[in-house]
């Protein structure tokens, strides 16, 4: 007589959409009351909400935690396999270059010698750079490109993810350790302070993928890294004046103010040399990287330029001898690989909160770009990149390189970017690169003496200006203020206060949203679509309507011990302004509550729903309760146990349903 597709309704809404009114109401429960027999032919059959399969405690922890550590269920390919191949493929999940070595071919090679050349030259000139950003000696940048390419290449899982020290950690790794310790001072105990932190990054981030928690960086949303990133850039090209103006005593704050007063109260110390050469440079560099942008076949362009310009201004300064003219250079730098670091790591208690901190924050901001890169250009290929494998990955290779004179290395968006465009098939691209430096480190480094600090800054500020997305910005304002209220908070903090200062205020400011969505539940009133069983919105539908003495509100949101209060007192202000309408016509006798988009309800849920069905019949009103799902209704039955708050006839699967037989009911007993 009646199809099923209503019986297990689990549709927001109102189950069955689309379908013309019915004719047959439907009650939910046992069989009806005597009084209501002879209507039974009229209103229809008995439709149930059905619980869901009884479970045990034990099952349900287990559901749940599989579900909040293990969505992906990595372990699935391990069903039904032998010993032999779960080790296979155990070890293939812990060290993913075995998935790919065995079928490596000549082919394949050749892209990605092409790729990881391509990236050696722009990995090169940017890891001299980003370690002066850093406040560290410029061999520790060539270090940082060197081993943890080699590690990433053998326990990451993205192809395109070329590896190195990035312009933001960097800044933020030298900005927090100097409020401490001078670099100039003191620079061998801030490299110490450098590789511990180094170290502590490594071990939150291989921390968050081991214990499956990489959901924490999810609390780095959208608009906030946008306004981060947009101020990070602009803090760490206004730290390039220095360079660009060829300052000798400049501020060591961050901030837009002090670093602006500092340049004009220092004019007197402005080079015109090079203020020449950087102006020069930086526009080479730009319109290099225009030319890349407008045309992608011509990605090696902006590749090459860092290089290109590290070599040509090399040979400037020593054919005209300009450091004698006032401008600086980087000066003599030793060959050799590496050296060994774990004797520097520092522990002692004096700097270990600051390098635990220092860890955490660059840890944080490096893992979530290095993430968000790999999924990017996974995406663009049709591959899958596993998070908690690329954290381990990545937090194993900070670990190592703390201990082998690396500073904080993640996928920087530029070179991976270059990476991906030069064709690259695996991550064997990160190893050419890193043999590329290694040959640097060994024969090359006497090259760089004469390298003036003024390119490394057009360089800096090159690769940075990328990071202001104004599209992206543009686009969050017209989707969503609030969204963009943390976008510019986050871009505000980082430029007027700091970086660490106004990524916690963006972080807090998205938090306290999530917060105020999760106690300040969505809750509407719906209307009839006329001619159909449909049940809308009344303010984004025009043409719902209301149904004279139904009052049906719906919650978009778990109820539980956050919310309850608002939920109460906005549904006892709904059924008081319907009581005092004055409509004797559509007086109000029904107040049907829809949870179809209700996944979880805690007990505090209940002794609100228990709270409002007394207050209601104290009123002369009835409630019932349309659809809920599965947990819901298991604590409905668990709460009926004790009391029978809810009685079968209480609960519908359908509004429809409830209107049409409440209103067959109210009819029968209307004198």
């Amino acid at each position: 007589m009646v199809g099923m597709s209503g019986a297990y309704g689990g549709h927001h809404g109102n189950g069955g959409e689309g379908r013309a009114a019915p004719k047959q109401a439907v009650v939910v429960g046992a069989p009806p009351p005597p009084a209501a027999a002879e209507m039974e032919m009229e209103i229809g059959v008995v439709h149930k909400v059905a619980a869901q399969p009884a479970q045990s405690t034990a099952s349900k922890m287990k559901g749940k935690v599989k579900e909040t550590f293990f969505p992906d269920d990595p372990f699935r390919s391990f069903k039904g396999q032998p010993v032999r191949a779960q080790w296979v493929l155990a070890a293939k999940y812990l060290f993913p270059v075995l998935e790919w070595v065995p079928g490596y071919s000549l082919s394949l090679f050749k892209s990605d010698l092409v790729a990881g050349l391509t990236i050696a030259s722009l990995a090169i000139p940017q890891g001299i750079s980003y370690a002066k950003l850093a406040n560290l000696p410029p061999i520790i940048g060539l270090y940082s490109s060197f081993v943890p390419p080699l590690v990433y290449a053998v326990l990451g899982s993205s192809r395109d993810l070329a590896v190195g020290p990035v312009s933001i950690a960097s800044l933020i790794m030298g900005s927090m350790l100097r409020q401490a310790v001078s670099p100039s001072a003191s620079p061998a105990l801030f490299l110490q302070l450098a590789f511990t932190s180094t170290f502590f990054a490594g071990l939150v981030q291989a921390s968050l993928g081991i214990l499956r928690l990489g959901f924490i960086i999810d609390f780095l949303s959208k608009a906030t890294l946008v306004g981060f990133m947009a101020g990070a850039a602009i803090i760490v090209s206004l730290q390039q004046l220095k360079a660009l103006l060829g300052i000798v005593h400049f501020t060591t704050q961050m901030g837009i103010v002090p670093v602006m007063a500092s340049v004009f109260q220092h004019t007197n110390e402005w080079s015109w040399q090079t203020i020449l050469m950087g102006a020069c440079f930086l526009v080479l560099l730009l319109a290099a990287r225009h030319v890349s942008m407008r045309w992608p076949k011509f990605f090696w362009i902006s590749a090459c330029a860092p290089l290109a310009s590290v070599i040509v201004s090399t040979l400037l300064v020593f054919l005209f001898k300009a450091q004698n003219h006032g401008i600086s250079i980087i000066g003599s730098l030793k060959c050799g690989l590496n050296r060994p670091s774990w004797d520097q790591l520092l522990f002692d208690t004096t700097y270990l909160g600051l390098t635990m901190k220092t860890g955490l924050v660059t840890g944080i901001i490096s893992l979530t770009e290095g993430v968000a890169v790999g999924r990017t250009f996974a995406s663009l290929k049709d591959y899958q990149v596993d998070g908690n494998k690329e954290m381990m990955a990545i937090g194993l290779m900070n670990i190592v390189g703390s201990c082998t004179s690396c500073y904080v290395t993640t996928g920087a968006f530029s070179r991976s970017a270059v990476n991906h465009n030069a064709g690259c098939k695996t991550a064997m691209s990160n190893v050419v690169m890193a043999l590329t430096v290694m040959v640097t480190l060994l024969f090359l480094m006497p090259l760089f003496v004469y390298t003036p600090n003024v390119v490394l800054g057009a360089i800096i500020i090159a690769a940075v200006i990328g990071l202001i997305d104004l599209p992206a910005a543009y686009n969050i304002w017209k989707m969503d203020k609030m969204d963009f209220l943390v976008c510019l908070c986050a871009f505000a903090g980082v430029i007027f206060i700091s970086v660490q200062e106004g990524l916690a205020i963006a972080v807090g400011i998205s938090i306290f949203r999530v917060l105020m969505q999760i106690t300040r539940p969505r809750m509407m009133i719906q209307g009839n679509i006329k001619g159909t069983d449909i049940y809308r919105n009344l303010h984004q539908y025009k043409e719902a309507q209301r149904v004279p003495g139904f009052l049906i509100l719906t919650i978009e949101a778990p109820i539980n011990f956050a919310n309850t209060n608002y939920l109460n007192e906005r549904t006892k202000r709904w059924i008081e302004d319907e009581s005092f309408s004055g409509n004797k016509q559509s007086e109000l006798r029904v107040v049907i509550l829809d949870l179809s988009a209700v996944p979880a309800i805690d007990t505090s849920g209940i002794a609100f729903l228990i709270d409002l069905k007394k207050s209601t019949e104290k009123h002369g009103l009835e409630l019932v309760l349309v659809n809920p799902t599965g947990e819901v209704m298991e604590k409905i039955q668990r709460a009926n146990d004790a009391h029978n708050h809810f009685r079968q006839d209480c609960l519908y699967l359908t509004t429809g349903e409830a209107i049409a037989s409440l209103s067959g009911f109210a009819k029968m007993a209307t004198p």
